[in-house]
Parts: C-alpha cells; structure tokens; sequence
C-alpha cells in the first residue's frame, strides 16, 4: 500500500516538473527533487531512470551532491518570482499582502542566488 502511494506521489510530482518545463510560474527542480525522492520509496528502478535521465537526472544530481543551482534555472526562478510580483500588483492586492509578498520573495531569490552555480 505505501508503496504504492510513493509511486502515485513521485509520478504526480514528475508531471508537475515536467510542466513546469513549459510554464515559467511553475518551479521544475523542487518537484522533480520531490519525485526522486518519492521513486527512492517506491520504486528502485524509477529512482534510477530519473537520475539517470538527460533531462531531469542532472539538476537533480547537482542539488542533491552540493546543492547548486544551474545559472538558467537561477534566472528562471528570478523572472518567476518578478512575474508573481507583479501580478499580484496589476490584480490590486493589498499594500499589507504586496509587502508581506516582497518580504517573502526576496528571501526567496536570495537563497537562489546564494546557492552554488551547477
């Protein structure tokens, strides 16, 4: 049974990722990192064929051994959190909820930029 749920979690979580792919307000490497993770309970040759992938194998590889994030990816993320952003602004959030957000936000991007480049 809990088998099971790994798989339906870790093929849920891949589908994300591989949306993301094509949706820039979607984050590809978390969900792909969740699916790995997900796959390494449910399924050893899952496991193997996501990191062994072309595609999703290395990003989730340079995470996973020093915690870098490609330079693409960086930027991606950058203009994915400027698009939230600004969304929220032209949608006529709440200047409370827009600090709340920027306060939020920053810390994100700056994680991002802090983590080492793959």
């Amino acid at each position: 049974m809990m088998r099971s749920l790994w798989l339906i979690a870790g093929g849920l979580a891949l589908a994300f990722g591989t949306v993301g792919i094509f949706l820039p307000l979607l984050p590809t490497v978390p969900f792909l990192l969740l699916a790995a993770f997900c796959f390494a309970r449910g399924s050893e040759r899952l496991h193997h064929w996501l990191l062994s992938h072309p595609v999703f194998g290395p990003p989730i590889e340079n995470w996973r051994d020093r915690g870098a994030i490609g330079r693409r990816a960086k930027w991606a993320a950058t203009l994915s959190v400027l698009a939230a952003f600004s969304l929220a602004v032209l949608l006529g959030a709440p200047m409370k909820a827009l600090i709340i957000q920027v306060m939020v936000l920053t810390a994100v991007a700056v994680f991002i930029w802090t983590r080492p480049e793959a």
